[in-house]
């Protein structure tokens, strides 16, 4: 590492990546003064701390981006750990699990919906909740108790007769004109609306009005039914632990860590219920807790999330000011980040950590479980690996044509799919399954020559052909790292597993046959998935590039509108031209040109 690099960094904010000798991002770091904290690693007087020590030997070069402010670095910091995946940053994996209830009270007759992405439309939407399975129990809950309409308005227009929930008081029938007025369906979508807030206080007592109301005007019938809606409510209340009587919402943090493993909790509190939870594991976490806990927490609302109004953390973390400020700014309105130290607040706090705590170690039997079976099949399969990283690959063509390679990733038995390849066939024309297994193992172990990442076992969808063309792309790169197995069905229709320099083929039965199986099963549905997309692609284009004045853009366009080239010829003249960047002429020579095929 060239030290007199770094006499040049600006004394100003932004972000700084750290390089192993291959040229690779290792570490993504933010400065407030990208000089100081630079040389902070490199001092005997600096920073001392293992992890500094660790990264520092590692190193090979360190790069800077200069932002205008603290708060841009941090901005940037997250976008450049999801670029680059750095092997010593935490990486929140986003799983998409999160849903929230839209309420679109700018229509007509507003009703319920799921959505994973709430927009600025105007709509009204509760959550997030953990799971979809939570937000449709909250919505069955909701069209018991209150007659909302279920339908699309599409379905308003062509509705003659209210239909069945209608019959069973479960829809006020707003698809059938006379049957409600948009003032009585109004007031049953702000009982909803009071519903979702947690207001049920403010909901219960002008039901028990109402209800009142009717009962002394003798209207018995209708009395009864708000008397059955206050007693559900009721009902359902009892049922729903509260955490707060405050009503507020909150994400609760929780944390626990043995060594360079650590587990993350994450509570849920939405109007004063705890609505569930989710933990993430990490390994190899060398970095201090507070700078993991803060890149967590800065990539964990980066994406499009619920922010709430509280966010409850178990230890201080670095840049918490500037975090509190980023969040308050993109959900324009005051965002709280406190560590509290006493009463309710840190009760949940310490409930998230001994979730944390649970969680780990549960997933810590996960992975001995893993382990076992790991150092079975090693074992089974006399390999000179513990076979912890698999790469398996697969080839899929038709006679040669739209060829394609595919490489999966599996790491502890689990499909790493940051690391799945796919590859376009260059190099090799015609059917000739070895020679594009060859050219997919090449590409890929020229690459790992200069990374020096190469996995544990290498598994090729194949018989002894294939298995022989492996041997040699190894041997000829002068590579021995990694073990080589192929897998091919007997003449049994059983899965025989062959090695280099053996002339019978193993057996394996179990779990250790079922996971190899499904490494192979995941790298085959890759291949065939990319096969598929390539091939449409290609008859796609091949039509259209013969059409006369229909370029690139125009082709994407049809593409986009259409979705497929059966829907295009199935097109009437009227539709292509509704395509945007389709004039009349080009709508007529395509519809001449498709239907004179």
């Amino acid at each position: 590492m060239d030290l007199t690099k770094i006499k040049n960094f600006p004394r100003e904010p932004g972000v700084y990546l750290m390089k192993n000798r291959s040229g690779r991002v290792i570490y993504v770091g933010k400065a407030n003064n990208l000089k100081n904290r630079v040389n902070s690693y490199f001092r005997q007087s600096g920073d001392t701390r293992y992890f500094t020590r660790f990264l520092v030997s590692k190193l090979d070069d360190i790069d800077f981006i200069v932002t205008d402010t603290e708060k841009e670095a941090l901005i940037l910091e997250n976008n450049l750990i999801k670029r680059y995946k750095p092997r010593y940053n935490v990486r929140f994996k986003d799983d998409k699990t999160y849903v929230s209830l839209r309420l679109g009270i700018k229509d007509k007759y507003p009703r319920l919906t799921i959505v994973r992405r709430p927009l600025r439309d105007g709509a009204l939407y509760f959550g997030p909740y953990s799971s979809s399975q939570s937000v449709r129990k909250t919505i069955r809950t909701i069209h018991t108790i209150f007659p909302i309409c279920t339908c699309k308005e599409r379905v308003f227009r062509n509705r003659e007769r209210p239909c069945f929930y209608y019959q069973i008081q479960r829809c006020m029938a707003p698809c059938i004109n006379g049957m409600v007025t948009e003032s009585e369906y109004k007031r049953v979508v702000d009982e909803v609306i009071l519903f979702l807030q947690g207001k049920n206080e403010e909901l219960l007592r002008d039901l028990k009005k109402e209800m009142k109301k009717k009962s002394d005007s003798l209207r018995f019938e209708e009395a009864g039914r708000i008397y059955n809606k206050i007693k559900a409510i009721e009902a359902t209340l009892e049922a729903q632990k509260i955490t707060s009587y405050q009503f507020t919402n909150q994400d609760i943090f929780g944390y626990f860590r043995e060594g360079e493993r650590l587990a993350i909790q994450r509570l849920y509190v939405r109007d004063g219920r705890l609505e569930g939870g989710k933990g993430d594991l990490f390994s190899g976490q060398i970095l201090p807790d507070e700078e993991i806990l803060s890149s967590y927490i800065n990539q964990y609302y980066s994406s499009e999330k619920f922010i709430p109004k509280e966010i409850l953390l178990p230890i201080e973390i670095t840049n918490i000011d500037l975090l509190s400020e980023l969040l308050s700014e993109k959900k324009e309105e005051r965002i709280q980040i406190l560590c509290p130290k006493r009463g309710k607040k840190r009760d949940m706090v310490l409930l998230a950590n001994k979730n944390a705590k649970i969680f780990l170690e549960k997933a810590k039997e996960k992975i001995e479980r893993k382990d076992e079976l790991l150092r079975e099949l090693q074992k089974r399969l006399s390999l000179k690996n513990l076979p912890r990283v698999i790469e398996a690959f697969d080839i899929s063509n038709i006679s040669g044509k739209s060829a394609v390679g595919s490489m999966v990733t599996f790491r502890d038995g689990v499909a790493d799919k940051d690391h799945y390849r796919r590859y376009s066939i260059k190099w090799i024309k015609g059917s000739d399954d070895y020679g594009m297994m060859r050219e997919v193992l090449l590409r890929r172990y020229k690459k790992a020559l200069k990374d020096k990442g190469f996995p544990d076992l290498i598994l090729i969808d194949g018989g002894k052909g294939q298995l022989n063309v492996t041997s040699s792309v190894l041997k000829e790169l002068e590579i021995e790292e990694p073990d080589i197995i192929s897998m091919a069905k007997g003449e049994d229709k059983r899965d025989d597993l062959y090695k280099p320099n053996r002339k019978n083929p193993i057996r394996l039965k179990g779990p250790l046959l079922f996971l190899l199986q499904r490494i192979r099963d995941e790298a085959h549905r890759f291949a065939i998935t990319y096969h598929k997309k390539k091939r449409r692609k290609e008859t796609f284009g091949s039509l259209l590039d013969s059409v006369p004045g229909i370029g690139i853009k125009k082709k994407r366009s049809l593409l986009s509108h259409f979705g497929s080239l059966k829907k295009i010829k199935e097109a009437s003249l009227k539709e292509l031209i509704n395509v945007k960047g389709i004039s009349k002429r080009d709508a007529e020579t395509l519809f001449q040109f498709l239907h004179n095929k």
